[in-house]
């Protein structure tokens, strides 16, 4: 098998917990709101835990049905799904990858706006930034209240830290570019700027 995916992982993760059917590994990310970290759908979950079948990472224990739902096969991690696991973990934690997000490259190439513009623009996506760390200082009390150990919620202060300082970033940029402390492309500080 290729590199464990992401969602190969939280799956792989999910098994290394207890033995479960797909839909029930959907539904435990969901609840714990891994979508804020990785795209879960259905469909592609289940498709990877195939992939995890076909490479000998998991194996099934057992199909059920209930009333009139589709059967449901319960899987559980192999011994080779846990050194999978461990391996892909250890190089994403240990290995430095620029993952291309699509904001370096908008504010890179913001000069071929007017100042203005992009000043307006920030504010609307700080505003999202401030939402989004609300959001994850709810989600740290939710835990918290909870009792689970910080082990399990890591990402939620690695996530927090980098938007106060995204969020400072955005700040002091807005600032400079009201400001006009911010040098800019001459053709897009005139009066007439283009939409």
């Amino acid at each position: 098998m290729s590199e464990l995916t992401p969602l190969a992982v939280a799956a792989l993760g999910l098994l290394e917990e207890r033995p479960m059917h797909p839909y029930e590994m959907y539904q435990v990310l969901m609840q714990r709101s891994e979508d804020r970290l990785l795209k879960v759908r259905p469909g592609s979950l289940y498709h990877a835990v195939d992939r995890l079948a076909r490479g000998g990472h998991v194996r099934a224990t057992g199909t059920e049905r209930e009333g009139n739902r589709p059967e449901r096969t319960t899987y559980e991690i192999t011994d080779a799904g846990s050194v999978a696991l461990q391996a892909r973990l250890s190089a994403m934690l240990g290995e430095y990858v620029n993952e291309y997000p699509v904001f370096p490259l908008a504010i890179g190439e913001s000069h071929n706006l007017a100042p203005d513009a992009v000043a307006t623009l920030l504010e609307a996506r700080l505003a999202g930034l401030r939402q989004e760390l609300a959001d994850y200082h709810v989600g740290r009390q939710t835990v918290t209240a909870k009792g689970l150990p910080e082990a399990y919620w890591l990402d939620i202060d690695y996530k927090i830290t980098l938007l106060q300082t995204e969020i400072e970033w955005h700040q002091a940029t807005i600032a400079r570019l009201q400001s006009g402390d911010l040098t800019w492309n001459p053709e897009h500080t005139k009066e007439s700027n283009r939409p």
